[in-house]
């Protein structure tokens, strides 16, 4: 079984770097249908409400901000439980078939609750350079940081959600770079889930409980990164992408 892990774990290495080499050739393309699916996830569509009544109801509800980013939080880190172990269903297929599903579904679940605690917070979520600064939170606390060390990103959620101007260069980069990490996460979770677990309920429960894990860090990374306006005022800022 030692042997089955380990290789899947290059196998799973190998398809992630394949994936990021490619993307750069397919750059323009994927980053606008990443911006389209955020936005999209962000205003809601259909059924799926948006981040500004999702979050209304919640704090509706919970009659506090910090209970209601909570409930927010767990709410959220739920639907991405639910749906990674549907989406990796089915062993190998799903390491296939439903990986770009996930990827879609991961997305739509983890913007949207960046979204509605933003919102919460006092931002302007239908300002563009606060939307640059959710997507930046999409990489999650330890991922950002270090791509904010190694000069691949310029600065923080705080100060591009702040920012006296947009940039629009910047927030394709950000989806560029959202997309290739969660490519990248997507390729070693699913394969090694597919390869190194003989029934396929359970690798959908490790995928399931992978992403929810996932979602739970995405929110610590914005509640980190974008402080409630009400603090930053008190505190002397001027907050310019704020509602």
């Amino acid at each position: 079984m030692a042997d089955t892990k380990t290789a899947a774990g290059k196998v799973a290495a190998y398809v992630a770097e394949f994936a990021v080499s490619r993307l750069p050739k397919v750059a323009p393309a994927l980053s606008s249908t990443m911006i389209r699916l955020m936005d999209i996830a962000i205003d809601g569509f259909g059924v799926f409400p948006g981040a500004k009544k999702t979050a209304g109801k919640v704090l509706q509800r919970k009659q506090d901000v910090a209970l209601a980013v909570d409930g927010i939080i767990h709410s959220h880190t739920a639907m991405a439980a639910a749906q990674g172990v549907a989406a990796n269903l089915g062993g190998i297929v799903s390491a296939i078939i439903g990986t770009p599903i996930n990827i879609t579904g991961i997305v739509t679940v983890q913007i949207r609750m960046v979204a509605c605690i933003a919102h919460l917070y006092g931002y302007d979520i239908d300002d563009p350079r606060v939307r640059t600064a959710l997507a930046m939170c999409l990489l999650g606390e330890r991922e950002l940081e270090r791509q904010i060390s190694d000069g691949r990103l310029p600065t923080t959620p705080l100060t591009v959600a702040t920012s006296p101007i947009y940039d629009p260069a910047l927030h394709t980069t950000v989806a560029e770079r959202v997309l290739s990490n969660i490519l990248s996460e997507a390729a070693g979770k699913g394969i090694v889930t597919a390869i190194g677990r003989k029934a396929p309920l359970i690798g959908g429960g490790v995928g399931g409980a992978a992403d929810g894990l996932d979602t739970y860090m995405v929110s610590r990374c914005v509640r980190k990164h974008l402080v409630p306006r009400r603090m930053m005022e008190m505190a002397g800022y001027q907050v310019i992408g704020a509602q």
